[in-house]
């Protein structure tokens, strides 16, 4: 069984030292920086499976890790941080992040969220199948997607939320659901961040964005993907 390892970036060292202890418990191997220099310095040293992330940082902010990051890496990064505000939590997911989880938060809610993005990232298991919808081609095995033979470059979060929708194609999938299913949320507080993704999807996949034919909006509901787009 491969041993999933984390870097903790945060320069509360008592909090760090309590999370890092926390997820040792359950089997993870952890690493830690106090501010961004120290946490690019082990970048560039070892691979991560996921990376948990302080937005505040006494040498700059965890958007601009994640900023640099995005650059060469699609790893799984989670912010964590006390400013809670909804302008906050979007610029995070714009940088690339995949959750951002407010302080102080619980360590059973932070492991239920890790726990769910490494298993959604690196545990699917068994070959999956592949999706296609008119000229677009969705391998959840290969975690590719292409449009017209041509690669496109997907984050994360934006996969596993497409290959969801693939996965009950026709059906109008509500947003609670998706945000239960992609992210491992509950809070009904975080459904602005299906919206995000289905919007970076449209962009990326949709010949006019602003008319959709493959990821269509069901007013009230929430989303669904159309198996005959041409």
């Amino acid at each position: 069984m491969i041993t999933r390892k984390i870097l903790i970036i945060e320069d509360d060292k008592d909090l760090a030292g309590i999370t890092r202890d926390m997820l040792e418990s359950y089997g993870y191997e952890v690493a830690m920086a106090e501010n961004c220099e120290r946490a690019f310095e082990i970048l560039r040293g070892e691979q991560f499976h996921l990376l948990l992330v302080d937005v505040n940082l006494p040498d700059g902010t965890g958007f601009e890790v994640c900023r640099e990051l995005r650059s060469v890496s699609r790893v799984p990064v989670i912010f964590a941080s006390a400013r809670t505000g909804e302008e906050d939590k979007i610029r995070g997911l714009d940088m690339g992040g995949d959750d951002y989880l407010a302080k102080p938060y619980s360590l059973r809610e932070l492991l239920a969220r890790v726990n769910a993005l490494i298993r959604r990232t690196y545990d699917a298991g068994g070959e999956e199948p592949v999706y296609r919808l008119g000229d677009i081609t969705v391998d959840r095995n290969n975690r590719t997607v292409e449009k017209k033979g041509r690669e496109i470059k997907l984050a994360l979060k934006e996969f596993d939320l497409l290959a969801y929708l693939c996965a009950h194609p026709g059906q109008a999938v509500r947003k609670e659901e998706l945000l239960h299913e992609v992210w491992g949320i509950f809070s009904e507080a975080e459904i602005a961040t299906v919206a995000v993704h289905i919007r970076w999807l449209r962009e990326k996949l949709e010949e006019e964005p602003s008319n959709p034919r493959l990821i269509k909006t069901v007013w009230g509901v929430g989303y669904q993907i159309d198996p005959q787009t041409e």
